[in-house]
């Protein structure tokens, strides 16, 4: 059986953030790193309320895993309805990664792009995956993880606590040993440092106290462009030391209001073949976290504007050309861009429109994993105007699009 023999938890605003929204918690056997977002007095409540969640026993019944689950959507749930409540916190929202030592396990739930990581003899596992625009881009092949590290878009989250009524979370369960290290921590640090620079400050640091300070000052030598907290707990064989109880070391400065994050984007959806003009909700948090998220794109009603019947008569004309031409296979060749139901940016084959009785003349093609909310306000004409593209031109577009080269 293993106990938490050292812990500590500490926090930095950074350099370039006047507030921090950043949370932590750390009591053995439960630990807790939440990264708020959402303007001020909004992001730092948010955290606050996720980590005030755990401050309580977990719920009696049920795996660990199920437990930490448990508290996660209690927080979700709060932090949701006090932004509904209180017009100056609306949007607010919070990543969160906790765990839960169980003997000779470790249970984790999480949310969002904070992580939890277990350095073993000398390497550095990542125990979490990302909740975030570029993962998804990563994980389905379009960026490399080089790129994804310099993506303009690379703080921009697909699922956090508070936006949403209800929430998804990722559970795991792993398996440690005496002289496992756990770390905690938000993207102030993974954003600013290497997975090898982290692993190479753990095994050159004396403990965690100074292990925990050379991780945040490291960070704040590479720019501190965020708030950066981390939660470093040693795990030892119950009676290796000189009590049984578990020591904590508690580093947790007093904080100001935090700083403008704007909302979160949600995932994007699996492809589908949904009707190109619709949109989902998209709530982003920029890298600057100080704008509200960028408009959507414009909702197309092509299916009510066909239904005219001017409009009508020139679609039953295009019906006949495409049946009795032989124009159908020239379609085929043609593509144009829009979105799909989720709001995602998406590359049609065919022609953009909607016939009377549902009839579409356009099939998806292409899902990308961008949603349209990204694209900038003054290249939306260039995305969404039904023009009739090569599939060339489309896939060049939607790829610059992907790999963030297509700016203001």
């Amino acid at each position: 059986m293993l106990r938490a023999a050292d812990t500590i938890a500490q926090t930095d605003t950074g350099r370039q953030r006047r507030d921090n929204e950043d949370s932590a918690y750390a009591r053995p056997p439960v630990f807790v790193v939440a990264d708020g977002m959402g303007g001020a007095q909004a992001g730092e409540v948010a955290s606050r309320i996720a980590i005030e969640a755990f401050e309580q026993a977990l719920p009696d019944a049920g795996s660990p895993e199920e437990r930490l689950a448990d508290r996660t959507r209690e927080a979700n749930s709060r932090i949701y309805d006090l932004s509904r409540t209180e017009h100056e916190r609306a949007g607010m929202g919070t990543t969160l990664t906790a765990a839960y030592l169980d003997g000779s396990e470790l249970a984790i739930a999480h949310v969002g792009d904070s992580r939890a990581y277990l350095f073993r003899d000398g390497q550095l596992k990542l125990l979490t995956q990302d909740h975030s625009l570029v993962a998804e881009l990563v994980q389905r092949g379009k960026l490399t993880e080089e790129q994804a590290a310099e993506h303009p878009q690379r703080s921009i989250i697909t699922r956090a606590l508070g936006p949403e009524p209800t929430v998804a979370v990722d559970t795991l369960t792993y398996p440690v040993r005496a002289g496992d290290v756990l770390l905690l921590c938000s993207d102030g640090l993974t954003s600013m440092i290497s997975d090898e620079q982290v692993a190479s400050i753990l095994a050159s640091a004396d403990g965690v106290a100074s292990a925990a300070q050379a991780l945040i000052d490291a960070a704040n030598a590479a720019g501190g462009r965020d708030n950066i907290t981390v939660v470093l707990v040693r795990l030892e064989e119950v009676g290796a030391g000189s009590a049984l109880d578990q020591p904590t070391a508690v580093a947790m400065p007093v904080v100001e209001a935090p700083a403008t994050k704007p909302p979160v984007v949600p995932p994007p959806a699996p492809p589908a073949p949904p009707a190109p003009s619709a949109r989902g909700a998209r709530l982003a948090r920029t890298q600057g976290r100080n704008s509200a998220g960028a408009q959507g794109a414009p909702r197309r009603r092509r299916g009510e504007r066909f239904m005219k019947p001017v409009a009508a008569l020139i679609a039953i004309v295009v019906v006949l050309f495409l049946v009795g031409g032989g124009g159908y296979l020239a379609t085929r060749q043609l593509f144009f861009i829009g979105t799909n139901s989720q709001g995602v940016v998406t590359i049609y084959r065919g022609l953009p429109y909607d016939l009377p009785f549902g009839i579409k003349l356009y099939e998806s093609f292409y899902v990308s994993g961008v949603p349209a909310t990204l694209v900038p306000p003054d290249r939306r004409s260039s995305f969404f105007n039904d023009h009739l593209r090569s599939q060339t031109s489309a896939d060049n577009l939607v790829r610059a699009l992907e790999l963030g080269k297509v700016s203001q």
